[in-house]
C-alpha cells in the first residue's frame, strides 16, 4: 500500500513540477542585482526539457509594448522573480488578451488559456515586468 500511494503522490506532483526551469529565487545578475522576469523560447512536454533555448532576462519595471521581432510569438516559457509580476498582452502595442503571472515557474505556457481555443505558448508580444 505504501508503494502505492507513493506512485500516486508522484504522479500528482508532476504537473506542477519546475523541471528544468531556474528558481524564482535564483533570478539575479552576477553583480547581485535582481531579475524581474526570465523568458524562453523552448518548451516540451516532459517538464525536464522545459525552459530551455533562447533566454531573455527582464529587468525590473521594463515596460516592452514591443517585443523584439525574434521574441514576438515565441516565448513559451516564463520564471517570474519573488515579489514581482508579469503582464503579458497576445499583441503588440499592449493590444489583444492580457493575463498577469506571479511569482513562480511557468515552463509550459500551453497550461494557461487564452480565450476558448488558445494558449499563452507563442502567443506573447508584449511585456511589462515590475517588482
Amino acid at each position: 500500500m505504501f508503494s502505492l500511494c507513493s506512485l500516486l503522490l508522484a504522479l500528482v506532483a508532476i504537473p506542477y513540477s519546475q523541471g528544468a526551469c531556474p528558481k524564482p529565487t535564483d533570478l539575479k545578475n552576477a553583480d547581485g542585482t535582481v531579475t524581474c522576469a526570465k523568458v524562453y523560447d523552448k518548451s516540451d512536454p516532459y517538464y525536464e526539457n522545459c525552459c530551455g533555448g533562447a533566454e531573455l532576462s527582464i529587468a525590473p519595471d521594463t515596460d516592452l509594448p514591443f517585443l523584439p521581432s525574434s521574441w514576438s510569438n515565441v516565448i513559451s516559457s516564463l520564471v517570474v522573480a519573488p515579489r514581482c509580476e508579469v503582464t503579458v498582452w497576445s499583441r503588440q502595442g499592449k493590444a489583444g488578451k492580457t493575463r498577469k503571472f506571479k511569482t513562480g515557474a511557468y515552463p509550459r505556457l500551453e497550461e494557461f488559456r487564452r480565450g476558448i481555443f488558445g494558449h499563452w505558448s507563442n502567443a506573447i508580444s508584449a511585456i511589462y515586468c515590475r517588482c
